[in-house]
């Protein structure tokens, strides 16, 4: 006999966010470093003594996923149905959270990964290029530091309950006799679910 006193299919909403979170970030990540590191071996060819200089975009590139592992594990700690009732309110908002961080993950990936391609092969040639290819990638990081932002306060709203408004209406404003309207009073006033 279980005492769960949640949604049953909620921890599977949650725990799909975390994993969203982690793979979505880790491709972005992954396509990132190996398009960067691509454009970083063949201008290490023709000028290795930039090999070290360039390896930049294949760091920023590294450093999402460790953003979708932080999302990860935040979710992941709070999902514990045994402990405390776990709604879908609480396995969307876990869901919503990890595709956030994830995706934004995965598009900033790309983005790192095309501009680091570019950016080394045209730093090789003129040297000039490297402070505005710094400047790209970090607006590209920026768009994955977007999707941690948003998927931290995302998966702070599960664990809440929804705030119910309720609105007293003098009784002879609605006389449909409605299921969701409640004699208070004598039927002077009704209470309506809002």
């Amino acid at each position: 006999m279980s005492t769960f006193t949640g949604d049953e299919t909620a921890p599977f909403f949650g725990f799909l966010g975390a994993a969203a979170a982690l793979v979505f970030s880790c491709m972005g990540a992954a396509y990132g470093t190996a398009k960067s590191g691509v454009g970083v071996a063949s201008m290490g060819v023709m000028r290795p003594e930039l090999v070290m200089k360039s390896i930049v975009p294949v760091v920023m590139a590294g450093v999402l996923g460790i953003y979708g592992l932080i999302i990860a594990v935040i979710i992941s700690t709070g999902i514990n149905p045994k402990a405390k009732p776990y709604y879908l309110f609480d396995g969307y908002a876990h869901l919503s959270s990890g595709l956030a961080c994830g995706l934004a993950g995965l598009s900033a990936g790309m983005a790192i990964g095309i501009v680091g391609d570019a950016g080394v092969r045209a730093n090789a040639q003129q040297p000039k290029l490297f402070v505005g290819m710094i400047l790209i990638l970090i607006f590209a990081e920026a768009l994955a530091l977007y999707g941690l932002i948003v998927g931290i306060i995302l998966s702070s709203r599960a664990g809440r309950l929804p705030s119910i408004q309720i609105m007293i209406v003098p009784g002879n404003m609605n006389n449909d006799g409605d299921s969701d309207c409640e004699d208070i009073r004598s039927g002077q006033w009704r209470l309506v679910k809002h």
